[in-house]
């Protein structure tokens, strides 16, 4: 179950860069979830990710040398899904259907795998505390970076541009 959990049913073990592969399977789960329940079940399945991926992950790197492998996927997908929010929102708000969003999800995936990977400020931060908390928050922070992102890139093509 630990295993299940923090790969995001072994999508952690997809290679080459099973991050991106844990942000890629992020997605169709996160449309799913808005399908079913809209924004408010996609807020609840993001912190209930984050709440078991946390517990998964103090278990998984017990006692181990590495304490973020790469396999550890789970907090990419909390990462991916709050960097999503905005889309789900937008969709929710518009009475539309998430894939005719396709540029905020394309937006979303972008940001927050720049974020991911470049771990400025307190995304740097968090990746520095070497344990099973800064495994989440690290991805938590880039994915409240890209989501504002999204939003702001949201406002500027519907609102100034009135695409």
């Amino acid at each position: 179950m630990i295993r299940l959990i923090v790969t995001f049913f072994y999508a952690g073990h997809l290679r080459p860069a099973p991050g991106t592969w844990g942000s890629l399977a992020a997605i169709p789960a996160a449309w799913a979830l808005h399908l079913i329940g809209g924004p408010l079940l996609l807020v609840s399945a993001t912190i209930l990710a984050f709440l078991s991926g946390l517990w998964a992950t103090e278990r998984y790197i017990a006692g181990a040398d590495d304490h973020d492998p790469s396999e550890i996927v789970i907090d990419e997908v909390v990462g991916q899904w709050i960097a999503l929010l905005p889309v789900s929102l937008g969709a929710a708000h518009a009475g539309a259907a998430v894939t005719q969003l396709w540029p905020g999800v394309l937006a979303a995936f972008l940001f927050f795998r720049l974020f991911d990977i470049w771990k400025p400020g307190p995304v740097g931060l968090a990746d520095r505390m070497d344990n099973a908390l800064g495994v989440m928050l690290d991805d938590v922070a880039a994915g409240w970076i890209a989501c504002l992102c999204v939003a702001v890139a949201a406002f500027v093509a519907h609102g100034i541009l009135g695409l």
